[in-house]
């Protein structure tokens, strides 16, 4: 499996991208898609979204927020 991480946030013309060992990358912006969001799954070695990997971390987001302001 190649390296992947997530878009935490961008600062100016860089992407901080969180590695599955917790390290924080910077990558310039116009490396990335232009349709790059937070919270995408980044593949690092190619610099493309991994859609089914962010798909799935999405919907994991959503069930544990739902859980957490349930009544």
């Amino acid at each position: 499996m190649g390296k992947k991480g997530i878009i935490d946030r961008f600062e100016g013309d860089f992407a901080v991208i969180e590695t599955v060992d917790g390290r924080m990358i910077n990558i310039k912006k116009h490396l990335l898609p232009e349709n790059a969001r937070e919270g995408d799954v980044i593949d690092l070695e190619h610099l493309s979204i991994d859609e089914t990997s962010t798909r799935l971390r999405k919907e994991k987001i959503e069930r544990l927020a739902e859980r957490l302001f349930e009544d």
